[in-house]
């Protein structure tokens, strides 16, 4: 015969699966948290990354300090590194879709590019053009400085005219002076993030 469960037994299971849920989401929070704040370091944005490394360390050590409570139970030790795998992955989402900072893309075409650059400049993009020697033979290299949330209109447009073209794309955490498309985020929360050059 089973043993009866008590309503302490119920209190003591309830009370461990709010300690883990809480053990879990804290470090989704904290790890996200940390993401960003390394994004912002390596974008140049240094005045506000440290206000976010204080809430990531807050909410850190009262995860831990769960997990440390709960070692009688491997289940913690489970728990806490799935939420930090999670906030990992949430992390990068959030920086997918982060409203500043830009691309600095380059697209390599063998064909006439004459209607490529002049759409992309009619759609606000800066376009440099330089000639270049394939393996097949002569090339066109476009440069372009993109904002984050335009670089999929950029692709689509040379994806349209150039299907055939080779485009990488890379990160850019200072920039000077040339041609850039409108701000990308509102003048309140850019000046609230000012690069620290």
């Amino acid at each position: 015969m089973a043993p009866a469960i008590t309503d302490k037994d119920s209190i003591m299971n309830q009370a461990e699966l709010i300690t883990m849920a809480f053990i879990f989401f804290a470090r989704i929070i904290d790890v996200s948290i940390g993401t960003i704040r390394i994004v912002l370091i390596s974008r140049g944005y240094r005045s506000v990354a440290p206000l976010f490394g204080f809430v990531e360390i807050i909410i850190w050590l009262m995860a831990i300090s769960r997990a440390l409570a709960s070692l009688g139970s491997p289940l913690s030790y489970i728990i806490y590194a799935a939420g930090f795998a999670a906030g990992n992955y949430v992390g990068m989402l959030i920086e997918e879709v982060l409203p500043f900072g830009y691309k600095s893309l380059r697209v390599i075409t063998s064909r006439d590019v004459s209607a490529l650059p002049l759409t992309l400049r009619t759609e606000g993009f800066g376009v440099t053009i330089v000639e270049g020697q394939g393996l097949r033979g002569p090339v066109s290299i476009l440069y372009s400085l993109v904002p984050k949330k335009s670089v999929k209109k950029f692709i689509d447009i040379v994806g349209i005219l150039e299907p055939g073209a080779f485009v990488t794309m890379e990160e850019v955490r200072v920039s000077r002076s040339g041609f850039f498309s409108r701000k990308t985020y509102p003048n309140v929360f850019g000046r609230l993030i000012t690069k620290k050059k």
